[in-house]
């Protein structure tokens, strides 16, 4: 750590962090604006709600790190590796994400307004109602990636390749007017992309076990499911009730509000699970 930020809180809890090894970082909810983990390992961390304005974290580890509603504005992420990250609802007006890794990240709902995205990988990646105005995505990657974002006339998007779903909202001469399919295309690519747009998000459906001490994966306490459907995701889980019912289970998870913890599993797997539930349903 070159910086410890000023809030004796997440101070101490970084400290606390750095003197053990194979521990993940938890700083949710703390103020740890100012901190300087340049090249840190934060792989798997948790930074749900927690302040992070103007933090250096160039070159950082943050695989899979939940950094849902986290203020990150004016954060210096250059080359920093965000794959399968979570940033939803999160805050990164003026960050600067220069030749990041964000492959499969979920940016739900997330103010990049004014962020600096040049040369970032965005492959896989879930920018649905992310707010992009003004951010610069100059010779960015997209692969496949979800991108119903809102963008405006001083969004740069030169040398950006790759491959999209829409639509796109775009703010224009004080309008809105919603892009997709050919439209959008024709609109990146007048601004200096080189972009195909795709038809269609494909629909998907992923299984979690809760699992624990004296629950493994083999024989879970529980099952839950995320479907998206038109880049909009639901959560279901199996319950006692013998049927799949609404949960806020991954929610309150990413939230830090409950500790029962989970892995991904095959829809075999889930179907397994399903098949000895009913043979023996619970007393």
């Amino acid at each position: 750590m070159r910086a410890l930020p000023l809030a004796s809180a997440a101070a101490d809890a970084l400290r606390a962090w750095s003197g053990q090894e194979d521990t993940t970082l938890d700083l949710c909810g703390l103020d740890a604006s100012g901190t300087d983990l340049t090249g840190a390992d934060l792989a798997l961390g948790l930074f749900i709600e927690t302040r992070l304005e103007d933090v250096v974290l160039t070159g950082t580890c943050l695989y899979r790190a939940d950094l849902g509603y986290a203020v990150l504005d004016r954060a210096g992420l250059g080359r920093a590796c965000l794959v399968k990250a979570v940033l939803d609802r999160a805050s990164l007006r003026g960050a600067v994400l220069s030749e990041a890794n964000l492959g499969g990240a979920d940016l739900f709902e997330t103010d990049a307004r004014g962020a600096c995205f040049r040369s970032a990988r965005l492959d896989g990646a879930a920018l649905l109602g992310a707010r992009m105005e003004g951010a610069d995505l100059t010779g960015a990657t997209v692969q496949r990636t979800s991108f119903k974002v809102l963008l405006d006339e001083h969004t740069r998007v030169e040398g950006l390749t790759g491959s999209v779903y829409g639509p796109a909202r775009i703010m224009a001469n004080g309008s809105r007017q919603e892009l997709a399919g050919r439209a959008l295309q024709r609109w990146l690519n007048q601004q200096g992309a080189t972009v195909e747009v795709l038809n269609s998000a494909p629909d998907t459906t992923t299984y979690y076990a809760k699992v624990g001490e004296g629950y493994p994966r083999s024989r879970p306490a529980g099952i839950v499911r995320r479907s998206t459907e038109d880049g909009l995701a639901s959560d279901h889980a199996f319950t006692r009730n013998l049927r799949w019912e609404p949960t806020e289970y991954l929610r309150l998870y990413w939230l830090g509000h409950n500790d029962t913890d989970h892995v991904e599993i095959s829809e075999a797997e889930a179907a397994a699970f399903i098949a000895r539930l009913t043979k023996n349903p619970p007393p």
